[in-house]
Parts: C-alpha cells; sequence; structure tokens
C-alpha cells in the first residue's frame, strides 16, 4: 500500500513490512502485524522517532534494519545494521539491500548513508538513489520529487532496469502539475520496454 510521501506498507499473509515511516507521513496508528520496518536512510521525511514509536506501540516484536548512519540517528531505537549485499529473512518476507549512499544533493551538504531495498526479490525500493541491483527488477518504487533529483536522471534509472511494472514514490515536494509532468515521464520509460506504470495514490495498493 502506497502512504505519501516514501512510505509504503507490504502486506503478506497477514504481516505487514513498513518502509520509510517519515515526517511527510500521516501518522501510521493503526497498523498491525509489522514484522520488519526499513528504514534507507536517516533524513526526517524517511523515519521520525514519533512514527516508530507509533509502530512499535502496537508491535512491539518487530525488526528494525537501516544502515549505519539510521543506526546513529535513530539511538534509543533496536535498529540492526544492513549495508549493500546483505539478505534477511523476516517471516514471510525475504530483504535484499543494495547500494551505500545518497544521491548527491549539493557538495555543500554531507552525503549520507543509504540503502536500497529488494522485497521479495520483486519490489525495488532504491531509498534516495539510482543504485542499480545487480538482479532483475520486477516493480520498481521510482522516485520523483526531491532536491536531489533530475528527472532525466530517473528516466535513465528507468531504462537501466527495465522493470515489468512501476510506480511514482517520494513526491511530496511537487505541485499537482509537477506530479503529473514527472508521472507522464516515468510512465513513458516504463512503457517503452513493455512494462505497466501505477500512478498509486495515498492508500491505494497493487498486488505483487
Amino acid at each position: 500500500m502506497k502512504y505519501e510521501h516514501a512510505c509504503m506498507v507490504i502486506e503478506k499473509g497477514g504481516s505487514m513490512l513498513v518502509i520509510d515511516p517519515g515526517s511527510f507521513t500521516t501518522p501510521l496508528t493503526d497498523l498491525h502485524g509489522v514484522v520488519a520496518i526499513v528504514i534507507t536512510h536517516e533524513h526526517a521525511d524517511h523515519w521520525t522517532a514519533e512514527q516508530l514509536n507509533r509502530i512499535l506501540d502496537r508491535n512491539k516484536d518487530a525488526r528494525i534494519f537501516g544502515p549505519e548512519g539510521v543506526v546513529a540517528a535513530a539511538e534509543g531505537f533496536a535498529v540492526e545494521t544492513v549495508a549493500h549485499g546483505d539478505e534477511i529473512a523476516v517471516d514471510p518476507f525475504t530483504l535484499a539491500f543494495f547500494g551505500q549512499r545518497h544521491a548527491i544533493i549539493h557538495e555543500s551538504i554531507p552525503i549520507v548513508d543509504n540503502v536500497g531495498v529488494m522485497v521479495d526479490g520483486e519490489l525495488y525500493y532504491p531509498g534516495d538513489s539510482y543504485t542499480i541491483p545487480d538482479v532483475a527488477v520486477g516493480t520498481l518504487a521510482v522516485p520523483i520529487g526531491a532536491p536531489w533529483l533530475k528527472i532525466g536522471d530517473v528516466i535513465d534509472f528507468i531504462d537501466a532496469l527495465k522493470p515489468r511494472r512501476s510506480l511514482s514514490v517520494h513526491e511530496a515536494p511537487l505541485s499537482v502539475i509537477g506530479k503529473t509532468m514527472a508521472n507522464g515521464r516515468v510512465e513513458a520509460a516504463t512503457t517503452r520496454h513493455g512494462g505497466q506504470f501505477f500512478p498509486l495514490e495515498f492508500q491505494e495498493s497493487l498486488e505483487l
């Protein structure tokens, strides 16, 4: 299920995986059955202590995964360190991690750790990066609006991966007009390779 901006919730067999529950996302107070939370990097639009506490209040055994930068930033939470090449099974999900660093915003701004995550060998969520995994991508979550993002680079990213399906994420900085324009480019790049684009809105879902 797509939530606002960077957050996604994947449900499988009654269990849930939450990706990047950040500050631009509606308070997550009603999730049950969460077994894992993945935080791709430390920026607040991808995680907050308040969001983690809301999830953990109802899902006390949920495991949290993130790169070293997230472990340091989320002091007080039991974040398990993951890095490029790691693969972890959290029943019923299999999580594989790719990449090391956030895309460059500007030379004056520090580059933080970032890992993309592949869920069950199907859904690839890159976080704030254009990391190309060394495996085929069935469904790609495509960032479309950010200070580090240029739409030409997004198109190149899709061209490199040639996903069977794509959906847009990371759209909060965009106006309705900007989002429509970006979605059009993502759709064109995806369909050029025979794939299908799904412009999911808040709480719309796609069966993987």
